[in-house]
């Protein structure tokens, strides 16, 4: 159980501690701590959520289409997931004094979504107690950095918003974003639902969409470092 437990944390952990210490000027441990918390603590509401969007799309089935599972992938999945990230990202930073730089965006967004892509990961791996080894390495190089990178997305757009560019194509950015981005992924995946043949093509997709958003992703870590620093050479 134990191995179980940590193997299904790992993936979150490193990426975690990744973005922390990219971080030039440290956030208190506490604001990180409580970050992390609240993407626990949503994926409770969620579940709740998507069980009953789940319901009222498809009855006590699943989705049996191509449409049914790209429906299924953004307003059961993408949707709901990222909206409530979006709202525990806007409870820590609302009266938060440390929020400051642009990269804190990234951090704090980050933290929000890896503790959410945590707890479901222990989730999944328990659920499949039996095949837990194979579901861990798959879920370690797909899902959890697939939430790692939509979290990136929403604290990029986040800290634009809120230092640069207050205009409504920013602040809708930041939602959309990361839906788009988790909605494809889950889209691509769940294809082979439906359609076996079609579902194996698409897997690489998901495959190719994960590695191009870590790359995006990546980007824009180094964008918001770099601007950081900028201005406190120019201070």
């Amino acid at each position: 159980m134990l191995i179980i437990l940590a193997a299904a944390i790992l993936p979150a952990l490193l990426l975690w501690g990744y973005i922390w210490k990219k971080d030039q000027k440290k956030e208190p441990t506490k604001w990180l701590v409580k970050a992390t918390f609240y993407g626990v603590l949503i994926c409770f509401p969620v579940a709740f959520v998507e069980s009953m969007i789940s319901s009222v799309l498809f009855d006590s089935g699943g989705p049996s289409t191509i449409i049914g599972t790209t429906a299924d992938a953004f307003m059961v999945a993408a949707i709901p997931e990222e909206t409530f990230k979006l709202l525990a990202l806007r409870w820590v930073l609302k009266k938060n004094p440390y929020f400051d730089e642009h990269f804190d965006g990234i951090v704090y967004a980050v933290c929000v979504g890896l503790g959410f892509a945590g707890l479901e990961n222990i989730f999944y791996l328990f659920d499949n107690a039996e095949d837990w080894l194979s579901v861990a390495f798959l879920r370690s190089l797909m899902a959890v950095p697939g939430h790692y990178a939509f979290a990136v997305l929403m604290g990029f757009y986040y800290s634009k918003y809120h230092f640069v560019d207050h205009s409504l194509r920013t602040g809708a950015m930041v939602l959309v974003a990361p839906v788009l981005a988790h909605g494809l992924y889950d889209a691509l995946l769940m294809t082979g639902e439906v359609n076996a043949a079609l579902g194996g093509i698409c897997f690489f997709g998901a495959v190719y969409l994960t590695y191009k958003l870590h790359i995006y992703a990546r980007k824009k870590v180094l964008a918001m470092v770099d601007t950081d620093k900028h201005l406190t050479t120019e201070g």
